[in-house]
């Protein structure tokens, strides 16, 4: 007999757990706080241009090609990739900057350029990375995180040492090269992975692996063509999706919950997988007594960063800038310091834009750019519209001298967002935007539980729970919180 279950909320972790669920039967009906599925990676148009809200980079393609694969399905039944060739170019300063090419053997000789001898030491580096990929993506995002047991696979044990669990990506990096610029290049990642290099294991060099050897891709359209594909398939395995719809209250009656209130209904369930933020849902959904963390807990918790961004639609062609360009002319440290350690608005920010209508033609009208702007910031400061526009022009300022041309007065259409948005949308903690920072200490079974333990059919899912922030991660979640319920609550 099925069971009745109930995801809240439809961002990239929901969806792969509805889908999933379906897939093996259950009844599956997804709640949705917003009037557009996707979480933070909705879009919206105005004026002709067509913005990604969210997430912006393509990476590990294996993961998508792997969850599509999983119901008989193609990515390119979808949507069309593109592998993006430079990756991404890199600002160091006035006229000096570095493209990365997709072509590895082009790469390397771009190395050898900043550094003799340092394309030798990155094909090692690489080789020791793509270990870390294969055991990381591979084997250690797929366990629940609920038992150190799950960790007893030799290949995992054996491999612990190679892994770099306790060596800080900052001296694994340094122990490889010399130049600043090679550094920071290779470092770029962790900062949004949410720790300083000095205090994130060396483990994440897996992300050099995927940006390097497995490319940065994207998807004609734009990034949330990857949610409309999803949501496409959860439909087609029977998946009920009702937008505007949040919920509000969960009821639980002997330690199982029983039914969910949105402001204008209520579901019954057998089973409840919680998509939505994991603070907002625990702290705000369910009564105190059925918590199994306390509010002390969650503070404590290490945050990966906020951002502010803006959208901007610009009435004439750029020069200077490719899909994705990285503006690395401020210290980095300084930057990563004021998001982690002391954390503060930037007093000189790194910061990227994204222009996909330098691919894709589709995002902007004629001979116009579609350009998205992100800082990353420590969540939790005060994002006021006076503190927003400072920023702005800070950026506006670096990016216009940078590339040599006037932008500001070619702005046809502008909207920001920043930590407010995150809460207000998404109930994020601390307005955060890419959820639970990857410390040694934050991870797996150090991370919340994605089974609650006082409620015994109520899941987690997503960002703030195994195995943590980005989008492939999530749709790995998804799929990790499907199997846990099918585990404990079979159909008969």
């Amino acid at each position: 007999m099925s069971k009745k279950t109930i995801i809240i909320g439809s961002g990239f972790a929901g969806l792969s757990a509805a889908t999933h669920l379906a897939d093996k039967g259950y009844d599956v009906t997804i709640l949705e706080k917003n009037s557009q599925a996707g979480g933070r990676a909705r879009s919206f148009s105005e004026n002709g241009f067509t913005f990604d809200m969210g997430p912006s980079w393509y990476w590990m393609p294996n993961v998508f090609d792997q969850y599509f694969e999983h119901f008989g399905k193609r990515t390119s039944d979808y949507y069309h990739l593109d592998r993006l060739d430079p990756s991404y170019r890199v600002y160091f300063g006035k006229d000096d900057f570095t493209d990365l090419p997709a072509n590895l053997e082009l790469l390397f000789a771009e190395f050898e350029k900043i550094e003799k001898g340092s394309a030798v030491k990155l094909k090692k580096y690489l080789k020791e990375s793509e270990y870390k990929y294969e055991v990381g993506i591979n084997d250690l995002v797929y366990k629940p995180g609920r038992s150190l047991l799950e960790f007893a696979d030799m290949r995992i044990v054996k491999g612990l040492f190679n892994l770099h669990l306790i060596k800080s990506i900052r001296s694994y990096v340094h122990d490889h090269f010399k130049s600043d610029r090679l550094r920071q290049l290779m470092e770029f990642p962790i900062l949004f992975l949410g720790g300083t290099p000095e205090n994130t294991p060396a483990l994440y060099s897996l992300m050099n692996y995927a940006d390097i050897s497995l490319g940065t891709w994207f998807p004609k359209g734009g990034m949330h063509e990857i949610v409309k594909a999803m949501v496409n398939l959860a439909e087609e395995k029977g998946v009920k999706i009702i937008l505007d719809e949040e919920v509000v209250k969960i009821n639980v009656e002997n330690n199982s919950a029983k039914s969910i209130e949105t402001k204008t209904a209520n579901y019954s369930a057998d089973i409840i997988v919680a998509g939505a933020d994991y603070h907002h849902v625990e702290q705000n959904l369910i009564e105190e007594k059925y918590r199994k963390y306390s509010p002390t807990y969650w503070d404590k918790r290490k945050m990966a960063p906020s951002s502010l961004l803006f959208y901007l639609g610009v009435n004439k062609k750029l020069s200077g800038l490719l899909h994705h360009t990285l503006f690395f002319d401020a210290n980095f440290d300084e930057h990563a310091e004021e998001i982690y350690s002391k954390p503060k608005w930037p007093t000189n920010p790194l910061f990227y834009v994204s222009c996909t209508s330098m691919t894709d033609k589709s995002v902007a009208p004629e001979g116009h750019e579609n350009v998205f702007l992100l800082m990353p910031v420590a969540p939790d400061l005060d994002d006021g519209e006076e503190m927003r526009e400072k920023y702005f022009d800070i950026m506006m300022d670096r990016l216009e001298n940078l590339t040599g041309q006037n932008i500001r007065e070619h702005i046809v259409y502008k909207r920001s967002y920043a930590q407010s948005n995150f809460v207000e949308d998404y109930h994020a903690f601390k307005g955060n935007a890419y959820g639970l920072a990857n410390t040694l200490d934050q991870t797996a079974i150090l991370k919340p539980s994605l089974k609650s333990k006082k409620i015994n059919n109520l899941y987690y899912t997503g960002q703030l729970t195994v195995p943590g922030p980005g989008v492939p991660p999530a749709l790995i979640s998804g799929k990790v919180v499907a199997d846990e319920v099918e585990k404990e609550n079979p159909i008969t």
